[in-house]
């Protein structure tokens, strides 16, 4: 097996621990997000057309939500990203509760604001941005419904 597909495999597993922990706890996870908040953010695949689904921390930004393609400072953007930009309109479990969501990359002032206060409150975004040379993009999940 390559190491990408290695890679692939193992990262697969971890969320699906993640996700299993998330639906059996009303939302609540151990481990590195103990206390954050975090959402399951379902997406279609921008190849496949399959569902996928991907746990991350987020932030409330009025009604809407933020959430963050970081990839842990990785060189590229995460896949469920660009899922998001071939297929904008989603579904994101917070707690016990399902929204239907419409993503949009933030942009400009609303992008920066955004995430110098997700560095503020999560310094290991900060490390990430250090660990890359790309913008990390900023998705607004407006709720639908």
């Amino acid at each position: 097996m390559a190491r990408e597909s290695v890679a692939m495999a193992e990262a697969e597993d971890w969320n699906t621990k993640i996700i299993e922990e998330f639906r059996a706890n009303g939302g609540k996870v151990g481990g590195q997000f103990e206390g954050a908040p975090l959402l399951l953010l379902h997406s279609t695949g921008a190849k496949s057309g399959q569902e996928r689904v991907h746990p991350m921390m987020y932030r409330e930004v009025g009604d809407d939500i933020a959430v963050f393609a970081s990839k842990a400072g990785a060189p590229t953007n995460p896949d469920w990203y660009h899922n998001l930009v071939a297929h904008p309109q989603a579904k994101a479990e917070i707690g016990t509760e399902s929204v239907s969501v419409t993503a949009r990359e933030a942009k400009g002032e609303e992008q920066t604001k955004i995430w110098e206060n997700q560095k503020k409150d999560f310094p290991g975004f900060a490390d990430y941005e250090k660990s890359t040379t790309r913008q990390i993009p900023v998705v607004i999940l407006e709720r639908t419904g």
